[in-house]
């Protein structure tokens, strides 16, 4: 059982993982915090993390209910979340512009850990699409996980995934000079790339989806 539950989670986080892309967060979270005190600092990332397991947790829990409230087909959310996850990854393998640092009239106080550290930078929209198009993959247990499996290992994916995002802006500082800026840019772009990959693949399960229907 604890095996086949490690199994589950570590799917789940080689899936998450390059959408949440913590080393992103860790750049934005840097350029935004210059003035902080390492006490804010530190309490700004554990905010942060606890946003990002809200986020995770409400849109596995709720977005079900949501896609049925609005009549959102599953094919089509796919399609939609392949295309906005492509996007995203578009903008990470070819970025545009460079970080932007603190506005000028933002104070050391001023509070940034919901956005844009937990959402879009973190939770974003492409990770809220995979949760939700997760849902119906987990209910048909296509991988064959036992029931308690598929309970636990959801939350403890996210929960584990929150724990790397705080680790990450704990450490922010140590991270910057062990990588530095083009280790950043590099791990960044391949990250895209791998987004790019995936929202491409969530676009032929929805195609296929509606030629199956």
């Amino acid at each position: 059982m604890i095996s086949e539950i490690v199994q589950a989670v570590g799917l789940g986080l080689v899936l998450m993982l390059p959408l949440a892309n913590p080393l992103t967060t860790v750049v934005l979270f840097i350029s935004l915090s210059g003035a902080f005190t390492v006490k804010e600092r530190n309490l700004l990332a554990l905010k942060t993390s606890f946003y990002v397991f809200c986020i995770m947790i409400v849109a596995f829990y709720a977005g079900q209910a949501v896609m049925d409230t609005f009549g959102i087909s599953l094919p089509g959310l796919r399609m939609a979340g392949g295309m906005i996850v492509s996007y995203i990854g578009f903008r990470m393998l070819f970025p545009a512009t460079q970080l932007k640092t603190r506005p000028d009239d933002d104070s050391p106080q001023h509070d940034f850990s919901f956005v844009p550290l937990a959402m879009p930078s973190t939770a974003g929209p492409g990770t809220i699409a995979m949760i939700i198009s997760s849902v119906s993959t987990i209910r048909a247990n296509a991988l064959g996980f036992s029931p308690l499996t598929l309970m636990i290992a959801p939350p403890v994916t996210f929960l584990i995934i929150s724990t790397i995002v705080w680790i990450c802006l704990r450490s922010s500082g140590g991270v910057i000079r062990i990588l530095g800026k083009s280790g950043i840019d590099a791990i960044s772009r391949l990250m895209g790339f791998l987004l790019i990959c995936m929202g491409i693949q969530f676009i032929i399960n929805g195609v296929m989806d509606l030629a199956t229907n």
